[in-house]
């Protein structure tokens, strides 16, 4: 393949030029091989000779030797360098070694995986090698029961992932017994997904294992295999507690390839409308209309499994395809990509943007699977919940599915290999029909070569996706982030990413699942409308050459912290020597657990008190609050779950609900029986929720004086927030129908907080009026939280923020931006850190934007519980240059 030809492809021989704001060319690189380490087991080095694999790269060998010495070993290095081979050696010599020993002595080696995807590649990956003595085992949610029991009483390498060592083999660990005894090796894989309070809690499991391990009398060493990273050892040091050697070297071989960086066209006059699906997580509009199959985004999992037989004689006839849900709607259109007014994303009517993986942290005041922006109150702004505002926002912009489905059907047609990462489930199903209906225009049989592939779906039709993707049959790959991590996937062309994926790290784990058969590759950033994607498509500086943050985490945070104490003490009990190994505040956690007899003190240490699972108190992808039902009321169905944050916003009475295409008006929420109850309606409106919220400042840890007389400070904050009222806009339209009252109590959460304040001098300086603060202090808020994330390493969902012309505490005009997890997760502390880059990159997005008076791609808000009213664009920037003088 030709990288020019694929280049003039995607460009369009010329007409799609100029949304190409920037071409990186990344130059190709051979490999550096090592030889085989000699302390190694000639039955290993036969067995990997079997498999293609002649010697290892030089940093494969490194990470071996360090491992193999008993060291804890980051492993760092580019996308498809072969870390798994690192990791792998020691581990197999170690079984190859042992093998004709008693079992109790008999080496065992633990692998945890952020995915399924990705433990399930590995597993199927080890079991291939022809080498006496290797058992591996998968333990996960998708292993049956008798696979379970195999793996617990005869693997000794098993395959696992955080949530089933949390809940699972932890607090069953007698029963695991056989294999904690001689627990050689711990691997972390992809180690760089840890981050927020997910990696806070991912931090805890592993030290918790490593202590329970030693209860049995093992000293594992741990090894960790991550994307490239800032100072490695000292970020898995912070994650395991122990120190830590670092291989950053890449001797891989890498093809050469090109980076675009892509914004999409102006539109020439939009109506007001909807966001990218990709960056509207919490619009509850209702469809086009109610009909059953209207959302044309698969099958039910009765007919998935009823087709299953079909699909194995032939995985990529139409019937099998109808069980995955990439075969046509039924009714011949979808709710997913039904007309919609010039310029507006037919995406619109996504009730949820989930993020595969969960490492985001949990929701501001105290719900959601992320920080969520939360409501103003009278005389405050701030950004609000995961309800977009979809209907009340004009878009700038050509919608990115609809570049990406362009881009994809021309590369499907011409016959390259492609996949796509976008933000929600909704949104992977709504580009793969996009896709699918351009491509039918040119070549109707190449359909079937199109598919989603997302969470949710079965164990057997998740394999069967990956069966096409390995094999080629698959051309089209629309995926939210289950694929950035998962099967290892050779000779795809060209990868298209739909907005910014959160992290630097994870921008290039996409990037680099094309180039893996050595062939040469193109990558593709399309930005979104909004702050961050379009600063980073004109600051090409910001991704290439930059190195990729370590991952922000902070498992000393009480509220994290607590749970894990508590599990920790029903696992063994918790003795004095036990603390130091939970962070600085164990012993003041432990007390406050023990007053509040939840761990009962004994001259040995500390037990559990109670007679309820220790672990079930902590959710490590969530708050850890129990999810509200939602339930249809005419039938009893059980039509999914929501958090409690989210049940505020998208489900309290009167809001309409979307599920499966279908359109639902809730009748009643229950928040003490954890209950909402829906009536199935077709409706021609959607709803938003209207919330208000207070922050109060408890104490502050640091401040320091800007030059222009503002002050920044960080420390601990209450942030109040309720839901107060929701307004109804005509679907299509965004004509506002009316607004309604709601009695919901207020949510508090105490949580870490960056603020920064501009008193009056400041704002003389700025030439902001008294009337224009309001909207300058809001306008700065919505562009700073936009913003954070590229320097935090956080995602806009961790984090809320609230700004105010003059705060009780302070005085004067406070913006604020806080961390969406109780007690805080370190991405407040860092924007602190970084606050003058923080916010001339800020300043900068808002001024090169080339809006009148805001947009979503500068100022505007998806989430704004105030209607993103008001804002002062050019106030806003005055005011900032003024605070940064």
């Amino acid at each position: 393949m030709s990288d020019s030809a694929l280049f003039d492809l995607l460009s369009g021989y010329g007409q799609r030029a100029d949304r190409i704001t920037h071409v990186e060319d990344i130059p190709g690189r051979p490999g550096e091989h090592a030889p085989w380490p000699a302390w190694l087991s000639p039955d290993v080095v036969e067995a990997l000779r079997a498999t293609g694999v002649d010697a290892p790269w030089v940093h494969q060998a490194a990470a071996a030797d360090a491992a193999h010495t008993g060291e804890d070993v980051i492993l760092s290095t580019g996308t498809a360098s072969g870390k798994s081979l690192g990791f792998l050696l020691p581990i197999l010599h170690a079984i190859a070694t042992t093998r004709e020993e008693v079992p109790s002595r008999q080496a065992t080696a633990l692998y945890l995986s952020p995915t399924k995807a990705l433990a399930h590649d590995q597993f199927g990956k080890v079991r291939a090698l022809p080498l006496r003595g290797l058992r591996p085992g998968s333990y996960d949610g998708d292993t049956s029961k008798a696979d379970k029991d195999w793996a617990r009483q005869h693997a000794n390498l098993v395959f696992t992932n955080p949530d089933m060592l949390h809940r699972g083999i932890l607090p069953g660990h007698p029963r695991f017994s056989r294999w904690l005894k001689s627990l050689r090796y711990i691997v972390v894989d992809e180690a760089h997904r840890y981050r927020g309070v997910f990696g806070s809690h991912v931090a805890l499991i592993v030290r918790r294992l490593l202590r329970v391990a030693e209860h049995y009398g093992a000293q594992p060493v741990v090894i960790g295999a991550s994307a490239t990273m800032a100072d490695p050892a000292a970020a898995f040091a912070r994650f395991t507690g122990r120190p830590a050697t670092a291989i950053t070297q890449d001797t891989s071989p890498r093809a050469p390839g090109r980076f675009l960086l892509w914004e999409p066209p102006p539109l020439p006059g939009s109506e007001p409308g909807a966001l990218d699906a990709a960056d509207a997580p919490g619009d509850t509009s209702g469809p086009v209309d109610g009909r059953p199959g209207a959302g044309g985004a698969g099958a039910g999992a009765e007919a998935a499994r009823a087709l299953l037989a079909d699909a194995q004689a032939d995985p990529w006839a139409d019937s099998a395809l109808t069980a995955l849900g990439v075969a046509p709607d039924p009714f011949g259109d979808s709710a997913l990509v039904a007309p919609a007014p010039a310029g507006v994303d037919a995406t619109s009517g996504a009730t949820g943007g989930e993020t595969e993986g969960g490492a985001a942290g949990v929701g501001a005041a105290g719900g959601g699977a992320a920080g969520r922006e939360g409501g103003d109150a009278p005389g405050q702004q701030g950004e609000a919940g995961a309800v977009a505002d979809a209907n009340g926002l004009a878009p700038a912009r050509r919608s990115t599915i609809s570049e990406a489905a362009d881009i994809l059907a021309d590369t499907t047609c011409a016959g390259y290999r492609s996949i796509a990462f976008i933000a929600s489930r909704r949104g992977a199903e709504a580009l793969a029909d996009a896709v699918r209906d351009n491509v039918a225009e040119v070549e109707p049989e190449l359909r079937k070569s199109i598919a989603a592939y997302r969470g949710g779906y079965l164990p057997e039709e998740r394999r069967l996706l990956e069966t096409g993707l390995r094999s080629g049959k698959l051309r089209t790959v629309a995926s939210t982030n289950a694929l950035e991590l998962g099967i290892d996937i050779a000779g795809l062309d060209s990868v298209v990413m739909l907005g910014w994926p959160g992290t630097l790290a994870s921008l290039w784990q996409q990037a680099g699942r094309a180039g893996r058969a050595g062939r040469p590759w193109i990558a593709v950033l399309i930005a979104r409308d909004d702050p961050l994607d379009t600063f980073v498509v004109h600051h090409p500086e910001s991704v290439f050459g930059a190195p990729v943050d370590a991952g922000v985490i902070d498992p000393s945070n009480p509220y994290v912290l607590g749970g894990h104490l508590c599990a920790a003490a029903a696992e063994a009990p918790l003795t004095e020597a036990d603390l130091a190994r939970f962070g600085p505040t164990a012993a003041s956690v432990v007390e406050s657990l023990t007053a509040a007899r939840m761990l009962r003190r004994r001259p040995h240490g500390w037990y559990w008190a109670k007679g309820e699972s220790a672990a079930a108190l902590t959710d490590i992808r969530g708050d850890g609050e129990a999810q509200v039902r939602i339930v249809e009321q005419a039938t009893g169905t059980l039509l999914g779950t929501i958090d409690d944050a989210g049940a505020h916003m998208q489900i309290h009475p009167g809001a309409v609900y979307l599920h499966q295409g279908i359109s639902y008006v809730v009748s009643e929420l229950d928040l003490e029986a954890r209950l909402a109850m829906v009536e199935r309606k077709a409706v021609d409106y959607t709803t938003q929720a209207r919330a208000v919220k207070e922050i109060r400042i408890e104490s502050t840890d640091t401040s320091r004086g800007l030059p222009s007389g503002g002050r920044v400070h960080t420390g601990t904050v209450e942030v109040t927030d309720q839901v107060v009222a929701y307004a109804m806009r005509q679907k299509g339209s965004g004509v506002r129908l009316g607004e309604y009252p709601l009695e919901l109590p207020a949510r508090t959460l105490r949580t870490q907080a960056v603020w920064w304040t501009a008193p009056a001098d400041v704002l003389e300086a700025a030439g902001v009026g008294r009337a224009d603060v309001p909207g300058a202090v809001h306008a700065a808020e919505h562009a700073s939280i936009g913003l954070l994330p590229l320097f935090a390493g956080c995602d806009r969902w961790d984090i809320g923020g609230v700004s105010t012309a003059v705060h009780a505490d302070t005085g004067v005009a406070t913006v604020f931006v806080y961390d969406g997890q109780a007690g805080g997760a370190g991405f407040a502390e860092r924007g602190y850190a970084v606050f003058d880059e923080w916010q001339r990159a800020t300043l900068e997005a808002i001024a090169s934007c080339g809006c009148a008076a805001g947009c979503p791609a500068c100022v505007q808000s998806p989430k704004c519980g105030n209607g993103n009213e008001p804002l002062e664009k050019d106030a806003a920037q005055r005011l900032l240059r003024a605070l940064l003088a």
